[in-house]
């Protein structure tokens, strides 16, 4: 069946929940390293207490892929998906800045985890379902520029309330957590549920061609075991340029592991010089939210230009180069000093982020069977969050032991994960 070619704002629409997905994840990125200090974790502590994301991304994607690919509701094949991981993501939105312990808050973070799972997921997937093989890299693109959007408006949301509003450094209600985090994560609550609703009633989706060969299949694959016989048999049976392709994801993540687990603890400690609970280091806190914020506005402003490139070169050499500048970025972090001049670091970053939200699943999309797309989404996604879990696992006691628990080496060391994950492009082989 050939696929219809989809109008800019059509792909807008489909793309749009991406917006809410991001607000979530932004919210999370620049501020649950500072909850969990706030709640007396440490340096050494915060690496495993970031483990719910990798572990519930490594459970819940490829089943939620392989289930997605086998569901059809009068709400669709997708659609189903993202309502039930936009509600539950809410839920615990509204949840986290009211944790009274650090346990409390590291279970929450599981909850927020895996619901925004279900939702992120399935997106991937819908643009292989919607768009034809020459317009997937638009499709990826366009998520990239509404996940940067969001994520500009949610790393800057306690700045933002602080410094316009004049809140408090303090949380008013006597607790550790910052009256400011917790106004921006109930609106970011509000936002993930509206945004993902938008693409949920504006996008419509396309039946299977033979809807009762579909649903034959469905009852003959039915089954947790056969669920599992064929999420490991879809992985040793992965595609070539797929498997090629995971080891430049892996070595990306584990670069992007290492910033998001230590930058703002960094750029509190070391930029500013403060110490948990003081007013400086909230300052700190903030500042570096900023910055998460930049980085994020760049990938949204150089989503625009990915989707020209996309149409003169390939996604291989767009992303190769655009990783060489999240390097140089990440790695510039380590002898910077001044907040300003993190700003410059963040612009690498930012071309590096707009490209990794992209380029990958657009190489990925036209080498994988369409009737398995949601599931090979779900399987790729092993490789994000396995270096995650060799961050969380090794990189507290690295950082704690031989760096004197210094931060900003941890983002250095994020910086040279970029360089090995640009040269390991030059072995995969693309198809368009």
């Amino acid at each position: 069946m050939n696929t219809p070619r989809l109008s800019f704002w059509q792909i807008w629409n489909m793309s749009f929940g991406f917006l809410g997905i991001q607000f979530g994840w932004g919210l999370q990125m620049a501020n649950m390293s500072a909850i969990y200090q706030y709640l007396g974790a440490d340096e050494g502590d915060i690496p495993l207490l970031w483990l719910a994301a990798p572990i519930t991304g490594l459970l819940v994607q490829p089943v939620i892929g392989y289930y997605s690919d086998r569901t059809w509701t009068r709400l669709g094949r997708r659609r189903p998906y993202f309502l039930v991981g936009a509600i539950l993501a809410s839920l615990a939105l509204v949840a986290m800045p009211n944790s009274s312990t650090l346990w409390m808050a590291a279970g929450l973070l599981w909850v927020l985890d895996a619901s925004v799972n279900v939702s992120m997921e399935p997106f991937r997937a819908f643009v292989g379902d919607k768009l034809p093989e020459d317009q997937r890299k638009t499709g990826f693109a366009m998520q990239s520029l509404l996940i940067g959007l969001g994520a500009v408006a949610a790393s800057s949301l306690p700045w933002f309330f602080t410094n316009v509003f004049g809140m408090q450094t303090g949380s008013e209600d006597g607790g550790a957590i910052p009256y400011s985090v917790k106004i921006s994560f109930y609106i970011g609550a509000v936002i993930f549920f509206t945004a993902v609703m938008y693409t949920i009633l504006t996008t419509k989706e396309n039946p299977p061609a033979d809807i009762e060969a579909f649903e034959r299949q469905k009852a003959e694959s039915a089954g947790v075991g056969h669920m599992f016989a064929e999420i490991f048999s879809g992985i040793k049976g992965m595609p070539t340029a797929m498997r090629q392709l995971a080891v430049a994801q892996f070595f990306t993540w584990l670069g992007l592991f290492c910033f998001w687990l230590y930058f703002s603890p960094a750029v509190a400690s070391r930029v500013f010089g403060g110490s948990v609970g003081e007013p400086l280091y909230q300052k700190g806190v903030e500042w570096a939210g900023v910055c998460l914020s930049t980085y994020n506005f760049v990938a949204f402003l150089f989503s625009f230009a990915l989707i020209a490139l996309t149409k003169k070169y390939s996604a291989k050499k767009i992303h190769t180069i655009c990783l060489v500048f999240g390097a140089v970025g990440l790695a510039s972090t380590a002898f910077i000093t001044s907040p300003n001049l993190l700003i410059v670091s963040m612009i690498g970053v930012g071309i590096a982020w707009a490209s990794i939200l992209s380029m990958p699943y657009a190489m990925l999309s036209n080498v994988i069977p369409s009737e398995k797309m949601g599931f090979y989404m779900g399987v790729f996604n092993f490789f994000i969050v396995l270096p995650q879990i060799v961050a969380s696992v090794g990189l507290g006691p690295i950082v704690k032991h031989l760096f004197s628990s210094n931060a900003a080496i941890a983002v250095a060391i994020g910086g040279i994960a970029f360089f090995l994950a640009a040269f390991s492009l030059r072995f995969v082989q693309e198809d368009n």
